[in-house]
Parts: C-alpha cells; structure tokens; sequence
C-alpha cells in the first residue's frame, strides 16, 4: 500500500486520473443529494408543522434519507439495480433510458457525474498530492451541489451550507487557505455584507432581493479564502448575475420581477478564489 501511495504521489498524472474517477463516483452520489435533501427538508417541515398543531402525521414512519429507500425510476417507480447505477457507463449502455419502461432518463444525472469528474481532476492538478487537494475538492462538490439545488428549489439547505462554513473554519486553524484570523473576519463580513443588502433592498423596494441562504452560503466562502477575497467574490457574482439576469429578460422573454436563484452566482465566485484567488487579489488590491 504504503508503494501505491508513493507511485500515486510522485506520478501527477495517475493522481489526477485517479482523482477524477472519484469526483465521477462522487458525482453520482451527489445526484442522489441534489434530488433528496429538498424532499426530505419539506417533510420534516410537515412533521414539524403536524407536531405544532397536534397532529399524528404519517410520514413520520416512512424512512427515507439519503440511503434509503433505494433509488427508482421517477417514471414507473421500478428499483435501479446496482448496476445500472454505474456512473456515467450504465446511462451510456441504457441508451440514456429507464431498462423496465425505457422512459428517458434526464442527462443531467451524467452531466452532474461528469462535471464533479473534471472537477476533482483539476483541483488534482492545481493543488496535487496533498490536503489541499482533498479540501478543495469538497469545497467545489458542495457548491456544485447547492447551486443545482438551489436552481431546482430556490433552497441553499443549512445541512449544506452551515457544515461547508465550519469545515473552512476548521481547515484554515493550520493556515490552510488563509489564517484564522482572516477566516473568521471572512464568515462574519460575509453574512453581514448581504444581510444588510438584504435590508437594504426590502425598505427600499419593500421585495425580498434574496434569502439567508445566500448569506450562509457566502459566510461559508469567507470562512474558506478569508475577508480580502470577499469583494472579488461578490463583484464577479453580482456581475455574473446581471449578465444573466439580462440575458433572460431579452432572450428568453422573461419579466423583471423573475425571481433568479444568487447561489449559483456566489459558487462562481467561490470557484474563482479558489483557483485565481491570488491573481484576483492582486487585481483590486494592486499588489
């Protein structure tokens, strides 16, 4: 073993191979969480509810968490076989159909896959052999996760976004990304900053501009790369944001009141201080 791990270490290109087909296998777990979590966040909202208002409510029986049930088709209901839940491959064999009804089978399950493989990979190649890698590599797979969530729910779920804050905080006690100091001055000004947008926006315009998920989700950046790194995440979020925003107004005839998740913005920006955080820095601070 101890021979494997020497030959991954001094070989960049086996690491990064390697790495990749653990982001592709990740990948497919994360489908399962994007799909999940927001299902049982809204039952244990009902149970919650039912609780208050004295109710015997029956999901409270039903299990289902990340695990199990297994997962089925979305179509006929079916179990998927194990392996017919081979990332990537199995959707290629099926012909990207369900193997009991042959319904299709959205590509974004292999898109999710692929995206979470290349992005493991680079982080391999970035960072290589080291803790560095590995931390990074969670910090991308959980803001992909919370983007498409929040993209199919309008949700950036505690359970995502509150451990990714502390685990920044704890990866940077050793001056991982940033030091402590800056970490924690980062997760504070992070949730202020748009906290006082927040309110900003609502007296202004009397409208909720965005949730404290959106919050959570940028203390949670600052926890990771420091306060320095904040105003480059929230110009090129906002920026990213606008262009978008703009784009669906004209193009896809959308209104200006169309409600337009922000986590994805943020996981942009997050995504660029970890990879060109000292360019980025060097950019706005002239150093």
């Amino acid at each position: 073993m101890s021979e494997l791990i020497a030959l991954i270490q001094q070989n960049s290109t086996i690491f990064i191979i390697i790495a990749s087909l653990l982001g592709l296998v990740t990948g497919s777990f994360l489908n399962v969480v994007i799909h999940r979590l927001p299902i049982m966040m809204e039952m244990n909202w009902r149970e919650q509810c039912a609780s208050l208002n004295g109710i015997d409510h029956a999901e409270k029986t039903k299990k289902y968490n990340l695990i199990n049930p297994r997962s089925t088709c979305p179509h006929c209901q079916k179990a998927i076989a194990a392996w017919h839940n081979i990332p990537v491959i199995s959707f290629l064999v099926l012909g990207g159909r369900c193997k009991e009804c042959k319904a299709t089978i959205s590509w974004r399950y292999p898109a999710v896959e692929i995206i979470s493989a290349l992005i493991v990979g680079l982080t391999a190649y970035q960072f290589g052999f080291s803790i560095n890698a590995l931390a990074a590599s969670a910090f991308v797979l959980a803001l992909l996760t919370l983007t498409l969530i929040d993209l199919d729910t309008q949700l950036l779920p505690d359970d995502i976004t509150l451990p990714l804050l502390w685990l920044g905080l704890l990866f940077n006690l050793n001056g991982g990304f940033t030091d402590i100091q800056s970490a924690i001055i980062g997760a504070v000004a992070g949730y202020l900053i748009l906290w006082i947008v927040y309110w900003a926006f609502k007296l202004i315009t009397g409208k909720e501009g965005m949730g404290y998920g959106d919050f959570k989700m940028l203390a949670a950046i600052g926890a990771w790369f420091g306060w320095a790194m904040l105003p480059a995440v929230i110009l090129l979020s906002s920026i990213a944001g606008s262009i978008i925003g703009i784009g669906l107004i004209i193009f896809a005839k959308k209104g200006r009141n169309t409600a337009i998740p922000f986590g994805p913005y943020l996981a942009l920006g997050g995504i660029a201080a970890l990879f060109w955080g000292t360019q980025l820095s060097h950019l706005y601070l002239g150093g």
